[in-house]
């Protein structure tokens, strides 16, 4: 169970902020009721307030659900939401928004409002990035853009170039494994193991532990590979710098390319101060998406910058360490010496 902040909840409960709701719940020891933290009642004085993981917890404190802000709504409407995402998802075209509300149960103009409380974006635009972000990766996986474009669900080629800035670079350079791109690389000694750095003339564009140039290769099999520079001696030593006494480095150049989505997480992530932990559930909500936990943890699974964009600082809801892609002994290194440090 994630446990909760009492200062953070109190905050969102005076800002009643909507992107606490189904994060907890606030009851209210003068009425005898729960809110969700966005309630529009009065608020209490804070030593008449208790928090708790969800209505169950709430009613088994002795609380009964406020009439008025309907707490008991949010984790159905969450799950709306989810079910909503997971259609989208599987789907080949995007589906239209009467046919989506219709089937988890909602009138498609609430359900418009919902889900783009809940994620941030629309819809329609939640489609969008999804049907671009499934050509990127068959980009990535060798197709051409023809191929990649028909497969993952454009009607036309206009279509895909219309969207294909999301991708960061244009589509023709990402099939070709970055060809044009030049990158600099070093391998730098810590005390957890060897870290490849490397970078573009933009910033930073891989940072991995157990990689090398080989690796590199295999990412952008067609750019040139050189090794570093002055320029990139200083970086690597930043970057070594949050191995060895973990602190924040906010200044490092990055050169990223991601959906929209994974964007607002990665940015999400280096809101995180060393020293502390967020839940997956938590860190979507970071991200302007309270819905999509499965999506935030996909999205840390698909950062290309250990430690500069702290996704080992995200553990499960239940507090246990969670995944890490360079392995969970790591991944506690990493967070013990933070603690410590702070």
């Amino acid at each position: 169970m994630t446990l909760i902040d009492p200062d953070a909840a109190w905050a969102a409960f005076e800002a009643r902020d909507r992107s606490a709701d189904g994060r907890f719940v606030v009851g209210v020891r003068s009425t005898g009721i729960y809110c969700k933290p966005s309630c529009p009642a009065r608020h209490p004085r804070r030593d008449q307030v208790s928090f708790h993981a969800d209505g169950a917890a709430a009613r088994a404190a002795g609380f009964r659900a406020c009439l008025r802000c309907r707490p008991d709504a949010v984790a159905r409407d969450r799950a709306a939401v989810a079910a909503a995402m997971a259609l989208i998802d599987a789907a080949e075209a995007p589906p239209r928004l009467a046919a989506l509300a219709k089937e988890v149960g909602y009138a498609p103009h609430h359900f418009h409002r919902l889900f783009k409380r809940a994620t941030g974006v629309t819809p329609a635009a939640y489609a969008r990035a999804r049907r671009l972000e499934r050509a990127g990766v068959a980009l990535t996986d060798g197709a051409t853009v023809t191929d990649a474009l028909y497969a993952a669900g454009y009607a036309a080629p206009s279509r895909f170039y219309e969207a294909a800035g999301r991708l960061g670079m244009t589509p023709g350079t990402w099939a070709r494994g970055g060809r044009g791109l030049a990158i600099r690389w070093t391998l730098a000694v810590t005390s957890l193991g060897p870290l490849l750095i490397a970078a573009t003339a933009r910033g930073l564009c891989r940072v991995a532990f157990d990689e090398d140039d080989a690796a590199l290769r295999a990412r952008f099999p067609h750019a040139e590979l050189h090794p570093g520079d002055a320029s990139l001696a200083d970086l690597a030593a930043r970057i070594v710098a949050l191995v060895e006494t973990p602190g924040c480095d906010p200044d490092l150049p990055l050169d990223l390319r991601g959906t929209a989505f994974q964007e607002a997480v990665w940015q999400a992530l280096r809101t995180i101060p060393p020293g502390e932990t967020r839940s997956y559930a938590e860190l979507a909500a970071l991200a302007g998406a309270p819905g999509a936990t499965r999506a935030a943890g996909s999205a840390c699974g698909a950062n290309a910058i250990a430690v500069a964009i702290p996704c080992h600082r995200v553990v499960r809801g239940d507090g246990g360490l969670g995944g890490y892609a360079y392995g969970p002994a790591r991944k506690a290194a990493l967070l013990a010496r933070e603690r410590n440090r702070r």
